[in-house]
């Protein structure tokens, strides 16, 4: 069966009234039929399986199922298994395990959003790094996100149509992604931590 990750855009940050319990929005996927419901963090990540659906079609089913059943407005991109693998593989830039907080990915349904991010790169500051891919945009914020005002600017990108998650959690959620963690552990090294592969296997958190 199809495995699929769902990031929720913009919930439980300081300071802002969009919050959403992970435990309620482990019930709400189990409820609109997805299986194997895992949820990484508290910043709106899940991993689910599902046997019909395309990406696009289960984001919608899910924003629809958040505002109806917890009456907030929430943008969702949901990825299969094998589009978070690709946007792994896909990375140009490399980075030890200890930045990998300091590596932003930037997600989008539609591709075609991500060219808008090409305005930030006149705010990137070497040895700050950013690429903007086919299928995701990456940025090293070498001082930190904090710190950089490039990684601040795309963290705070106006709308629903890009999310963004650094490399850390995005390793945790492609371990659990995977068909046969046990299998796959040694061909997918290249791109699992160490503290990625401590998450291989599936637990709600």
């Amino acid at each position: 069966m199809p495995t699929f990750v769902a990031l929720l855009r913009g919930i439980n940050n300081i300071g802002r009234s969009k919050r959403v319990l992970m435990a309620d929005l482990r019930s709400l996927l189990s409820r609109l039929g997805y299986s194997d419901v895992a949820t990484v963090g508290n910043s709106g990540n899940a991993v689910f399986r599902a046997s019909s659906g395309t990406p696009a079609q289960h984001a919608a089913n899910i924003a629809s199922a958040i505002f109806a059943q917890l009456e907030i407005q929430v943008p969702v991109i949901v990825k299969s298994a094998r589009e978070l693998r690709g946007v792994l593989s896909e990375n140009p830039i490399k980075a030890r395990t200890d930045e990998h907080s300091r590596f932003l990915i930037a997600f989008a349904q539609d591709r075609k959003a991500l060219s808008t991010l090409d305005a930030l790169k006149p705010l990137v500051v070497p040895p700050e790094v950013f690429v903007v891919g086919k299928s995701a945009a990456y940025m090293f914020c070498a001082a930190g996100v904090a710190e950089s005002r490039a990684g601040r600017a795309l963290i705070g990108r106006a709308g629903g149509a890009i999310t963004t998650r650094n490399l850390a959690t995005v390793l945790k959620l492609h371990a659990l992604a995977m068909p046969n963690p046990s299998v796959e552990r040694a061909s997918a090294g290249k791109l699992l931590s160490p503290a990625a592969a401590a998450h291989l296997k599936r637990q709600p958190t």
